[in-house]
């Protein structure tokens, strides 16, 4: 087993070329091959320690965030607990505060769970990644990014460098809640999200649902909001759409049954609480803390 510690992504990238498997934090990795679920790679590059991945930067195209930047950053930075609400939600419910403080956002994403809770944010958001190999680079919307359970479209010796966020419409707002049967290290049973621009006169003109731990993967919700009011009919449309178009499991955590009636309850919160954000009301990071969603303790 070889061990490579990258100071440049040009170093990792290096690294992969030949073999080796990206580790930042190790929360999925490590805890993974603990519990059998697969061996530890034989060639391992740590890319912890490139500054460029932990940065964040407001950009003319809207919020690049470095692929090692850690949850418990994310929670917490001005910029995405203002504008991208809905992920620094999630980020909030990452694991314990250890795993916070190590996970990152590129892990998450590229660990491909379709549990994951910052998953369902970045679709409704319209996120993309950035991934690199030696001599070349390209973006993939993180719609196109997941091929199913732990799977991406990644090649192997590529690497994600940043998630990419576009600018956030005016009048707009999004939340994050899940489904918790406890506070700390719950893997979401199920989890939606939300994005609601509102026109001047409180009108949905644009609308986004996404779904956790209900498909292979993250899933959008198809719907067609445009001009409807912010009211409980408009709800129930979001909660109707979700349930009919979720494709839960049965597993020892819950029912499918059960997974569908609570996803439909899970996005009529999100959506709510994105539309209040969106009228300028402040609702706290994260959504379930704020507003006593899921375990109390």
């Amino acid at each position: 087993m070889t061990f490579v510690i990258a100071r440049s992504v040009d170093d990792a990238l290096a690294a992969l070329a030949a073999g080796a498997r990206p580790i930042a934090g190790g929360s999925d990795l490590v805890v993974g091959a603990r519990h059998g679920a697969f061996a530890l790679p034989t060639d391992l590059v740590a890319i912890d320690r490139i500054r460029e991945l932990g940065e964040v930067t407001v950009t003319h195209n809207g919020l690049q965030i470095g692929a090692g930047v850690t949850h418990a950053r994310l929670m917490v930075e001005e910029t995405i607990v203002g504008s991208y609400t809905s992920l620094a939600d999630a980020a909030a419910l990452v694991g314990s505060p250890a795993t916070r403080n190590v996970g990152t956002l590129g892990g998450n994403v590229m660990n491909g769970s379709p549990a994951m809770d910052t998953g369902a944010p970045l679709v409704v958001m319209g996120a993309s990644v950035t991934l690199k190999s030696k001599g070349a680079s390209r973006d993939v919307p993180v719609r196109e990014l997941w091929s199913g359970p732990g799977q991406t479209t990644a090649a192997g010796n590529e690497l994600c460098t940043s998630i990419n966020l576009p600018p956030t419409a005016p009048n707009s707002g999004s939340a994050y809640v899940r489904l918790e049967y406890r506070r700390a290290m719950e893997i979401a049973v199920v989890g939606a999200a939300a994005s609601v621009t509102l026109s001047l006169d409180g009108l949905v003109t644009a609308a986004a649902v996404a779904l956790t731990a209900v498909a292979p993967t993250i899933i959008s919700v198809d719907l067609e909001l445009g001009g409807s009011k912010v009211d409980d009919e408009t709800f129930a449309s979001v909660a109707a759409a979700a349930s009919a178009q979720a494709a839960p499991i049965s597993d020892l955590r819950a029912s499918d049954s059960y997974r569908r009636h609570t996803v439909g309850v899970m996005a009529r919160r999100a959506f709510e609480a994105a539309a209040r954000r969106a009228r300028g009301e402040t609702i706290g990071v994260p959504v379930n803390r704020s507003l006593g969603i899921g375990a109390s303790a």
